[in-house]
């Protein structure tokens, strides 16, 4: 995979020796109770470090935002040279993550959203939309990605993906149309980190790249409804 230089704020980085360049990108996920959040935190970053589980009487497993890193040595090639992927993974609650506290994980700001929603429970607007808007404003829809999760559901269903996003609701197809960074399904019955992560993180990549690299800004100064 070849990678396009970047400009403005460089996010390369080279590594101890010279030998190698090192890309380090922010990602934050957003999404509703039990859409998949955690899991999709773990295959992008290949482990299971993220607490996944069902919702007890309601209270979402991720209660705060968590940051967790993970390198990956020579993923990809730029300018004839092997290249390493550092990803920052943010986690965050069912709800409206304070912004305060997203800046604090992501200082230099987000390369990569990525917008979660379950593909059996698209039926309820979570609103989404709207808390991105008041986090990044719009300039956020060129950065984001729509990650559908349970897509063994639509196996179950007999529909076909293309079939599914055309009969999905009005909140869900704008949202696809939206993320210009594309719609990803994804099947909870198989192994995340090892068969879904290498998918997810090379379309962020490719996002990332066709945005040089630039980062979103979070919206500190914004009132939010915790």
């Amino acid at each position: 995979m070849a990678v396009d230089s970047c400009c403005g704020n460089n996010p390369f980085r080279v590594v101890s020796g010279g030998e190698r360049n090192v890309l380090a990108l922010n990602v934050l996920l957003l999404g509703d109770r039990q859409s998949g959040r955690s899991s999709v935190g773990n295959a992008l970053i290949g482990g299971r470090e993220f607490q996944t589980g069902a919702c007890v009487s309601g209270t979402s497993v991720t209660t705060e935002c968590q940051l967790l890193s993970r390198n990956f040595q020579r993923f990809f090639r730029r300018q004839g040279a092997e290249s390493d992927l550092l990803l920052s993974v943010v986690d965050t609650p069912p709800w409206m993550p304070h912004p305060q506290r997203v800046h604090e994980l992501c200082p230099q700001g987000v390369h990569v959203l990525v917008l979660i929603v379950r593909a059996d429970a698209q039926h309820d607007n979570t609103h989404l939309e709207e808390r991105v808007e008041t986090l990044f404003g719009p300039e956020w829809r060129r950065h984001a990605l729509l990650v559908i999760t349970h897509a063994d559901y639509l196996k179950e269903a007999g529909l076909h993906q293309s079939v599914y996003l055309t009969q999905a609701s009005d909140w869900l197809r704008a949202l696809a149309e939206e993320a210009q960074g594309g719609v990803l399904f994804l099947d909870n019955s198989c192994d995340w980190p090892s068969i879904r992560g290498r998918p997810l993180r090379d379309q962020l990549l490719h996002l990332s790249a066709r945005n040089h690299h630039s980062t979103l800004t979070v919206r500190t100064d914004v009132s939010v409804s915790l």
